[in-house]
């Protein structure tokens, strides 16, 4: 829509020339201001999820500057009351009565598909959490539609609401929760390097100078090397960018990068697949993983913060050591997300 805006204002421009009027151009800017900023009242979500009338742009603003030091701290308090996000999915009838949720289907232990299980069933720490809020919204653990969504397209399938909810190893981060909501932590981890262990390099420091580094496009990895890149604290190439945090490994075990930087969690289940590669260093940032829901999904926002509170009575320790001991060891406490702070308010 806003390139639409673009073409007309270029094209009332090229007009205007024959005006030779500032006026007449001040005018014109005036009047494509106000369409701009009038044009977020005038979208609308999905047809399976309404969206609430009236946000304007000074609260998207608002939102992502809220307390960014804490980005995981800006989600809504726990509920288990129905909206119209809930109604919406309840509502759904036959085969289509499912939470339809994008998930990862190639990483290793968190979401992914076990060939050696009937159908290769999907299976992992996230998909256990997937099936625990299905659960919780339409009373059967098995009400799920998982779909396959690359790393890059988790908040575009959210916004064009492709899903109803992204558990996907999704970092919160500042620039993320001016885009959707989020629930609640559900796993603590953090950025580390992968390498195969023959290499020279000994984690994110001066060994990475003149590396080729692979991470994938729209992961909060690449953000990363990208602000060290434009500060000048890292001399790396990281031109090479994946869909798929796994393709990351591929291209590693081909030579075609030097090492990956991606999530210590995703990083020790890779290393688990290839006994040639290994984590360098220790982790250089720390990261919380949450549920991504639409915007403006507030009761779903809720619920999902009530099957965490729930969840981790019991079941997230059962999960951990059923699918993530074996890669990140026996003891879970420093995966485990710290007390939630729901200071979100609206």
């Amino acid at each position: 829509m806003r390139d639409g805006v673009t073409v007309w204002a270029r094209r009332a421009r090229a007009g205007l020339r024959g005006w030779g009027g500032v006026a007449a151009m001040a005018v014109l800017c005036a009047l494509a201001l106000a369409f701009v900023l009038l044009l977020p009242l005038t979208q609308s979500g999905g047809a399976e999820t309404p969206r609430s009338g009236g946000r304007g742009v000074a609260e998207g603003v608002h939102a992502r500057a809220e307390d960014c030091e804490a980005p995981e701290k800006q989600t809504l308090p726990p509920s288990t009351a129905d909206g119209p996000t809930i109604r919406a999915i309840k509502a759904r009838t036959g085969a289509k009565r499912k939470l339809v949720v994008g998930v990862d289907q190639n990483s290793y232990r968190w979401g992914y598909r076990d060939p050696n299980t009937e159908g290769a069933r999907l299976e992992g720490f996230d998909i256990d959490l997937a099936h625990r809020i299905a659960e919780a919204i339409l009373g059967d653990r098995d009400a799920v539609q998982f779909k396959a969504i690359p790393t890059d397209q988790r908040i575009p399938a959210i916004q064009d609401g492709r899903v109803d909810m992204v558990v996907r190893t999704m970092t919160i981060s500042c620039a993320r929760i001016g885009e959707v909501a989020f629930s609640a932590p559900y796993f603590r981890t953090g950025q580390q390097v992968l390498a195969p262990k023959s290499s020279t390099i000994t984690g994110y420091d001066d060994s990475l100078t003149e590396k080729r580094i692979c991470t994938a496009a729209g992961s909060t990895a690449h953000a990363k090397l990208e602000e060290d890149r434009s500060a000048g604290r890292l001399s790396a190439d990281i031109s090479v960018t994946v869909p798929n945090q796994l393709d990351c490994l591929v291209r590693l075990q081909l030579g075609e990068v030097d090492a990956v930087v991606t999530d210590g969690a995703l990083a020790a289940s890779q290393a688990a697949q290839d006994p040639a590669v290994e984590l360098k260093g220790k982790a250089f940032t720390t990261e919380f993983y949450g549920v991504a829901m639409k915007k403006d999904a507030d009761d779903l926002v809720r619920r999902v913060n009530q099957v965490l509170v729930d969840y981790a009575k019991g079941d997230w320790q059962t999960s951990y050591d059923t699918w993530l001991s074996a890669t990140l060891g026996k003891d879970s406490s420093a995966s485990k997300p710290p007390a939630p702070q729901y200071l979100r308010t609206g």
